[in-house]
């Protein structure tokens, strides 16, 4: 008989300073941590290198903006891999010549990169302001057949779209991944999204019938703007979601955290398989999805 492919997966949490050294040692310790407790695919959160910077629209900022070849922060996450025998998705601000990305490598358990994606959603709104910085990306939604499961890696903004969620399992994610920065809204106190966040991605592991790991930053970060001070407190609240939606670990708004789950694919699949979602759907009926009105296409 077969062996099941039972694989550990973790999610990081921790607040960063606005130091680089600082946090990728921080995330260095925490990945560590992980591997001591067995994981196999460790998630890091949404541009860890620094604060989220994109509360402010600054020329400055495109310094911290690196080519991917060569990356340091890449190198040595591709360093740490091989030396644990693990894998781990790097979030880091891309510079390809004119162009600027919010980006992912996969570093496979032998520290081979395994390619990139680039956020697609691009969000702007009071303290997100990304489309300052970030060319919508161009790579697709992509999976990535790692040493463990082939997995599938959406950034934040990514997180909300169900049509992201489903063009991974569809290609084959066993498991979707999402590195995060998400807090509080500026333009208003009384907004908590932590809640909705969350149920959303819990839909889209129990609608695609696989687990989901979600990396998000906490502490409360003050940025310089072109009109004063902007400030927002990251809500924490990483969690991984088993196939049927449900929480299987999930951390607080304030503390760092290491979380891990484990998980059988082979036992998920054939659930998957024998729940019929992927059996029923009806793509020629789908069309509608491919406009932005919702227009009939054959008018």
């Amino acid at each position: 008989m077969a062996k099941s492919r039972v694989v550990t997966v973790s999610a990081l949490q921790f607040a960063c300073t606005d130091d680089v050294s600082t946090n990728v040692a921080t995330a260095e310790r925490l990945v560590r941590a992980a591997h001591q407790k067995g994981a196999n695919i460790i998630l890091i959160q949404e541009l860890f290198e620094g604060y989220y910077f994109c509360q402010a629209q600054r020329e400055d900022y495109f310094q911290r903006a690196k080519p991917r070849k060569e990356h340091p922060t890449i190198l040595r996450m591709q360093n740490l891999a091989k030396e644990l025998g693990v894998v781990i998705p790097v979030s880091f601000f891309e510079e390809a010549n004119n162009a600027h990305y919010n980006s992912i490598v996969v570093i496979d358990a032998d520290g081979t990169d395994l390619g990139l994606y680039r956020k697609s959603h691009i969000p702007d709104g009071p303290g997100y302001q990304e489309k300052f910085y970030f060319n919508p990306g161009d790579t697709g939604f992509k999976v990535f057949q790692t040493k463990f499961a082939k997995i599938g890696v959406g950034i934040c903004w990514d997180q909300w779209f169900p049509e992201a969620a489903r063009a991974m399992a569809l290609q084959g994610a066993e498991i979707l991944f999402y590195p995060t920065a998400i807090g509080t809204e500026p333009q208003d106190e009384g907004l908590d999204s932590r809640d909705h966040w969350k149920r959303v991605m819990q839909g889209h592991a129990g609608a695609n019938v696989v687990p989901l790991v979600a990396s998000n930053r906490v502490g409360k970060e003050i940025i310089q703007t072109e009109h004063g001070k902007s400030e927002i407190t990251f809500y924490g609240n990483s969690f991984i979601a088993g196939p049927t939606g449900e929480l299987i670990s999930d951390a607080d708004d304030k503390e760092e955290a290491v979380l891990i789950a484990q998980f059988d694919l082979d036992k998920i699949k054939a659930k998957r398989q024998s729940w019929g979602v992927f059996r029923d759907r009806r793509p020629d009926l789908y069309k509608v999805l491919l406009t932005l009105d919702g227009s009939n296409l054959s008018v």
